[in-house]
């Protein structure tokens, strides 16, 4: 202890004296008393010595960044000495070591010798944990590009990459994550870059803090953030962030671990795309990969197991324990991961729909064969957990909208899947509503493309219609449409919905009574504003078979004498059809529309003689031209 005090008192006479000289052997023996934790002894040491001494001899060993024996001892004493006070929050916190923050971290991003970088590291964590001012600091001096690049050379193990780490996720905090900015979309998507590397090589405890880190930048919705990150594509940030996950779902890691690295990878294909995940990648300094298509089964393998957990796990939570505020919170946490998983499903349901040949690569046919029977496993548990939620008149939740969604994906590109329990639930999938609606709009959406699949054969229209599923449809056109038929962003829906009320109605004879023309009258003026708002002769031809074939089920007669027909709707009515009957199509544009354009013409020479006030429309119409 006397010793202690001994060393102490020589420490302050130096650093009090008027020589620098005197101050440098100060300050090397207050590299001792940091290395005790002496907080006391530290602080009197910080008044003695004086900030503008420190801020001269940092400066100076700065130099050191160019080489030059005396400055690289100067800036490690400095660096060092500053780390050591920084153990004070107090003086961590102090506006004259913020002011020191962007000058170390420039520093550091300069320099070649690693025996400096601890220090340094140290410093900068120290200052920004004890103060969000360091932070701001390091962010407005734009150090956070050239901080990442020099992190991603940082060795496993080291304590500057603990130290390194454990900075990013402070500046992360702090970062605006919906930015414009150039200079903060520049310093993230290095982030993404020097973190990636490091994910890739890492092997302990710290690989997922940075997959933590990858997962928050990645989550952002920004699109300007998410093209910076495309411009530096040939960083490889996306393959690293791939052998990182591959390296998680390899081993026996934690669930919650595993769904992460399923969450960021969904992250990084609605960057990149999906056809991402086919691309053969080449990389430096990491264990070998898989093949493409081996990872993607990896994927899809891990992904399942998770939703299988997930879907058992909610349904206990829901139907089964007690109610209470620990339980809601759960279950609204278990919904978000498997809204996740089922993200990354449906890509990966979209990516082996398509050709099977990517940039190259092609799927093999056992894996494609695996994939296939793996996702209708996947898709019977989810149509399981429907079914449980039906028995319990359930019909309400993001989650069983969810579960609509990835059925209908599924089932859209594999119709005859899990056939019986789809046809068992139809009714009652038609009927789910998410959290804000007031009726079932979204999960109808959700199923259009596999209806119109389904509806293309006979047995799939009587299923439909058998449950009133084709009210549904013209409900959901309805709406798509909305109140002026001028709708342009459901472009897509529209017309699959259009597609599922053709195929019922050209099987309209096949399904007798099931099919009345009244369930379709409701659709037809919105069908021709939808025609006179767009220019594409599809379009006036889909709206025009649709309405040629309602009209097989109706007469002029009974039309007006509906409250809602009146002659202004007939007349709207015959334009579409003189649109329809006379249109001036390229050949493209006749080869593309043939079947409609005959559907059309066979309809108007069945029941022109039934609407004499559309007859005459059109038969004017031929005399002028």
């Amino acid at each position: 202890m006397d010793s202690i005090s001994s060393s102490l008192d020589d420490c302050l006479n130096l650093l009090r004296g008027e020589r620098d000289e005197q101050k440098l052997v100060g300050l090397l023996l207050v590299t001792k008393l940091s290395a005790v934790d002496d907080h006391e002894a530290l602080l009197k040491a910080y008044k003695a010595v004086g900030t503008h001494f420190l801020h001269r001899l940092l400066i100076t060993g700065a130099g050191g960044v160019k080489g030059g024996v005396d400055e690289d001892a100067y800036l490690k004493l400095s660096v060092t000495v500053m780390a050591g006070f920084c153990r004070m929050p107090e003086i961590a916190s102090s506006k004259e070591m913020i002011s020191e923050v962007p000058i170390v971290a420039e520093i550091l991003s300069k320099l070649s010798d690693p025996s400096i970088y601890e220090e340094c590291y140290e410093f900068l964590v120290l200052a920004a944990s004890a103060s969000e001012n360091a932070i701001t600091q390091i962010i407005e001096s734009g150090s956070i590009q050239p901080l990442a690049r020099h992190i991603s050379y940082l060795h496993d193990g080291s304590r500057s990459l603990e130290h390194a780490v454990r900075l990013l996720q402070l500046i992360l905090v702090k970062l605006p994550s919906e930015t414009t900015h150039k200079r903060y979309l520049t310093g993230m998507s290095w982030m993404v870059v020097s973190l990636s590397r490091q994910f890739s090589v890492l092997h302990s405890v710290l690989k997922f803090d940075v997959m933590h880190m990858l997962t928050t930048l990645l989550s952002s919705q920004n699109s300007l953030f998410h093209e910076a990150l495309r411009e530096l594509s040939r960083e490889n940030w996306a393959a690293d962030i791939q052998v990182g996950v591959m390296e998680i779902l390899q081993n026996q890691i934690v669930s919650s671990e595993k769904l992460q690295a399923l969450q960021l990878l969904d992250s990084v294909i609605y960057i990149v795309g999906q056809s991402w995940l086919l691309e053969e990648k080449q990389m430096l300094d990491v264990q070998a990969t898989l093949p493409a298509d081996k990872f993607l089964l990896l994927v899809l393998e891990s992904a399942r197991v998770e939703v299988a957990v997930l879907l058992n796990e909610l349904a206990y939570l829901k139907y089964e324990a007690s109610k209470s505020l620990s339980t809601a919170t759960s279950i609204l946490s278990k919904q978000h991961d498997l809204a996740v998983l089922y993200s990354l499903i449906e890509k990966i349901i979209e990516l082996i729909s398509a050709t099977g040949e990517v940039a190259g690569t092609i799927i093999s046919e056992s894996v494609v064969m695996q994939m296939i029977s793996g996702l209708t496993e996947t898709i019977n548990l989810v149509l399981d957990y429907l079914q449980d939620a039906k028995d319990h008149c359930d019909r309400k939740g993001a989650d069983l909208l969810a579960a609509v969604k990835i059925a209908g994906s599924y089932l859209a590109e594999a119709p005859f899947a899990c056939k019986e329990k789809t046809l068992d639930l139809l009714q009652y999938i038609l009927s789910i509503e998410g959290e804000d609606e007031s009726s079932p709009f979204c999960s109808i959406c959700f199923l259009l493309r596999m209806l119109c699949q389904t509806t293309m054969h006979i047995d799939g229209c009587q299923a439909l219609v058998s449950v009133g599923g084709h009210k549904s449809v013209v409900e959901c056109l309805l709406k798509l449409l909305g109140n002026d038929g001028a709708s342009v962003n459901n472009g897509g829906a529209i017309n699959l919905a259009c597609d599922i009320i053709l195929n019922l109605l050209i099987s309209r004879k096949e399904l007798g009574s099931q099919i009345e023309g009244s369930q379709f009258l409701p659709l037809m003026q919105k069908l021709c504003l939808w025609a006179e708002n767009n220019s594409d002769p599809s379009i006036v031809m889909l709206a025009s078979s649709i309405c040629a074939l309602v009209f097989d089920l109706t007469s002029e007669k009974n039309l007006l004498n509906r409250t809602e027909f009146n002659r202004s709707t007939l007349e709207g009515l015959s334009q579409l059809f003189i649109r329809s009957l006379g249109q001036g199509l390229s050949k493209d544009e006749w080869s593309s529309c043939h079947d409609l354009s005959e559907i059309v013409r066979a309809g108007y020479d069945r029941w022109s003689e039934r609407y004499p006030f559309i007859q005459n429309a059109v038969n004017r119409a031929v005399h002028l031209n």
